[in-house]
Parts: structure tokens; sequence; C-alpha cells
């Protein structure tokens, strides 16, 4: 579980980078108009009907979040209202939308995928997000440490390296 829990974190951050920098696509597609809108939630949207019990709230959901889905790694980031996901061969972006008083996930993916393009949020405890999304998979998640590094990496080079390369 802990090399899940590192490889999603890995991946996670990679989708965070996506996210940040705008790559994995133009997003120039017919749903730009009703994006524009909504794309970035204020810090109120807590307290405009979601369940704030479940942690159904845009705030709670920040951060990177990993998992496996039917055997698959599923890798999740959410930061200032934009979305990556990385689910299997899939790199999905968008943004947490309100939708009826709930937050949603709005993605769309590089590849044409709909499995995860609208996904709205079962439960949210802080540490286990569960998504359910409209093309019927259903994720759960949990939240990785982005800024913790992996213990057990060596802190000097090996021994024995071979000195005489070629040169040329």
């Amino acid at each position: 579980m802990q090399k899940l829990v590192r490889k999603g974190a890995v991946a996670a951050g990679l989708v965070v980078a996506l996210a940040l920098t705008g790559c994995g696509g133009s997003g120039d597609g017919d749903d730009t108009g009703k994006d524009a809108g909504a794309t970035a939630p204020s810090g109120s949207a807590s307290g405009t009907g979601a369940d704030s019990g479940s942690g159904a709230d845009a705030a709670s959901v920040e951060g990177t979040w990993a998992g496996l889905t039917d055997g698959k790694s599923v890798a999740l980031a959410v930061a200032s209202g934009k979305v990556a996901l990385v689910a299997a061969e899939h790199v999905c972006q968008g943004a947490v939308e309100e939708m009826g008083g709930a937050p949603m996930f709005s993605l769309k993916c590089g590849d044409g995928d709909t499995e995860r393009t609208m996904g709205s949020i079962e439960s949210n405890d802080g540490t286990t997000l569960v998504i359910s999304w409209t093309g019927g998979k259903k994720d759960t998640l949990k939240k990785t440490e982005s800024d913790a590094l992996p213990t057990g990496l060596p802190t000097e080079l090996p021994s024995g390296l071979p000195t005489k390369l070629p040169t040329g």
C-alpha cells in the first residue's frame, strides 16, 4: 500500500503540474463558454447548500488524491478550482463547478474518454474522497502527502563505479 501511495503521489504531482501549466490540450471545445464562468469557486462555496458534514464543498477537495479503481491507478489533483486527473491511460482536466449548490468535477479527457467527465462527491472526510462519475465509475481515493519526500532514498553515491570511461 505504501508503494501505491508513493506512486500515486508522484502521479498526482505530475497531474498538478499539467493542470497548473495548462498542458494536455487546448480546451478550446464547445464547452469553453460554460467553464468560463465557474472555473474558480470562491471560498464561500462551503456554505451554499452543500452538506458541510460530508465534506462536500469546493475547498475541502483541494490537494492531491490517489487510489485504485478496478485494479488501475487513479490520481486526482485539485488546485484553485482547477482539476487534473490521471486514470489508467487517460489524462483529463477541467474545473470544480457549483451545480445545484454542490461542487462537481467537470472534466474533458485529451483522448476523448467519457468515463470520468462529470463527477459528484459522494463523501469526503478529509482523508478519503469518494467520487461517482456519470460514466459509471466510482473512485475511492486517499489524500496524499504531496510535500513529503519518500523515505529510504539513498543519501550517497554508490561505490565501485567505473573510473575509465570512453571519451569520444
